[in-house]
């Protein structure tokens, strides 16, 4: 098997062994992207030498003893929306394209102590407001699937990277289905935590109360090892939660990866009997692709059969959730994109007079074509007159969402339903119609609003050759729960490796890395939560 096909935990385990090192894992990583990046486009900034250097690092702490943990040598990929001291940090955005963060955002920091090594910067939509990877100041980055349809957003960038065998596991953040989409589109997995779980700490925000950051892997197994080694509560981060009433997180980690391992131990037989899954019917409605509708009912099918209580119920208020998703994170993306106005970091127009001026044309040529049509609709929700007609409004509908999944989990352990209503599409389709681009989104948003952990892996293939994926939700702090569904389902399909990965192209040896770049302010753009 090809070095890049390797599963991270089976990478991480030859590593311990002395079967590899470190450093031919990142070679293998940057031969890998000298070869697609080309044509992919997953990546805004590969730091190549500081890879090579980490992995050296990290070695001689395998070798010594130092470093035991599962992932300890495995090169990971950051979305560029997380701070990382001394190397480059962009949003995707010509608003930050020189910027350089002077910390460390804390779930990079806890990977850094784990021992994995940070390859680069993914490619996504500017400030993360898209869904497809279209919306970059730094070009649409493409399906390695087909490369004339999109990934997905605004994860596509780690999403395609890890499916095109660039990098062993990725970061990606959620703000309404930016995880769980481009993993469906892509054929990867993805997990968006319950919000709180993961620390915000250096995260550039889009919508505060919505963001979360999470895993994207080739398999649940590596999702929960990687989940294991970034959740955890953090003073520095005033949403995170504490779950065992003493701050940091239980002895030993959550315990995700070793849960199931257990289950493996036990057997897969029939290991999901008394789990109870509901089927909200309100997905399965206009809109969805046959072939998207017939793959995730043969996966509920196929839960059923290894012991899971399968059944269709009504899931409320479903139409309402796009609507009050985009007036919420619009309105706190106003809020948030407020601060980059030229004065400390950042991009600054050349010409201006006087200080109004400079903030116009700073902003005017700094943010793309998205940003700004959501930061207006953000400004006009808030505004004297608009507030209680649509934020406030939108606010009460957020509650009554969490009001209807309160109720589903008194019935059901999990939800299951399509991440989204068609596989992927051609690139171009969705920015030339804003409004479809934005009712992509309609299965998973409302899983942001109410704070819920949510799940999306491959379930087939479309007749054009895509990925199909499919939602598992659960309730909040319920991570266990789906990664167990999700890892019985995944015992039952056969594996399929990204056609892209396999394929010699020309021009392998082509030079692309770009480099991490000067940084040309020196403040911290990123919330930071005391």
């Amino acid at each position: 098997m090809e070095l890049t096909a390797l599963t991270a935990a089976a990478l991480a385990e030859k590593i311990q062994k002395k079967e590899l090192t470190a450093k031919a894992a990142v070679q293998a990583c940057l031969q890998q992207m000298r070869r697609l990046e080309p044509e992919l486009n997953s990546f805004v900034t590969i730091d190549e030498k500081g890879a090579l250097a980490q992995a050296e690092e990290v070695q001689q702490k395998i070798d010594a003893g130092e470093l035991t943990g599962p992932l300890a040598g495995v090169p990971i990929a950051l979305k560029d929306n997380l701070c990382t001291e001394g190397l480059r940090t962009t949003c995707s955005s010509r608003m930050l394209e020189q910027f350089t963060p002077g910390y460390t955002a804390e779930a990079v920091r806890r990977l850094q102590k784990a021992g994995m090594i940070i390859l680069g910067k993914t490619n996504m939509d500017e400030f993360a407001m898209g869904s497809t990877t279209e919306t970059s100041y730094f070009g649409a980055t493409k399906n390695p699937w087909n490369l004339a349809h999109v990934p997905g957003g605004s994860s596509g960038g780690s999403c395609a990277a890890v499916a095109a065998e660039e990098c062993f596991l990725a970061l990606g953040s959620d703000t309404g289905g930016s995880i769980r989409q481009p993993s469906a589109f892509c054929g990867v997995t993805g997990i968006k935590p319950t919000y709180g779980t993961v620390s915000r700490y250096g995260l550039i925000a889009y919508g505060s109360s919505l963001d979360q950051i999470g895993p994207i892997a080739r398999d649940v197994m590596d999702c929960a090892l990687l989940l294991d080694v970034i959740a955890g509560w953090d003073a520095k981060d005033s949403t995170s939660i504490r779950q065992d009433g003493a701050g940091g997180m239980p002895p030993g980690g959550y315990g995700f990866a070793e849960a199931l391992r257990a289950e493996e131990a036990a057997g897969m037989v029939k290991c999901l009997q008394g789990l109870r899954i509901g089927i909200p019917r309100d997905y399965f409605g206009q809109g969805l692709d046959p072939e998207v509708k017939t793959s995730v009912l043969a996966a509920a099918q196929t839960l059923a059969c290894l012991g899971a209580e399968v059944e269709e119920f009504h899931l409320g208020l479903v139409d309402y959730a796009i609507p009050a998703y985009y007036v919420i994170a619009c309105a706190e993306a106003s809020s948030n994109l407020a601060r980059f106005d030229g004065v400390k970091y950042g991009h600054r127009a050349a010409a201006y007079e006087g200080l109004h001026q400079m903030y116009k044309r700073t902003r005017s040529e700094g943010f793309g074509p998205e940003v700004k049509r959501r930061i207006m609709l953000g400004a006009f929700v808030l505004s004297s007159g608009y507030y209680d007609a649509y934020y406030l409004k939108a606010l009460r509908t957020k509650a009554l969402i969490k009001q209807e999944f309160d109720k589903a989990f008194a019935r059901y352990d999990l939800l299951l339903g399509p991440t989204a209503p068609t596989t992927a599409p051609r690139l171009g389709e969705s920015l030339a119609d804003p409004i479809q681009m934005y009712l992509g989104d309609v299965y998973t948003v409302a899983v942001n609003l109410a704070g819920l952990p949510s799940m999306s892996l491959s379930c087939g293939i479309d007749p054009a050759g895509l990925p199909i994926g499919l939602q598992l939700i659960a309730d909040c702090f319920g991570e266990s729960r789906l990664l167990r569904a999700a890892y019985a389902l995944e015992q039952t399909r056969t594996e399929r490796r990204c056609p892209l990965a396999q394929t010699e192209q020309p021009g392998a040896e082509q030079t692309i890395f770009a480099p991490a770049g000067p940084s040309d302010a020196g403040s911290e753009p990123a919330e930071r939560s005391e």
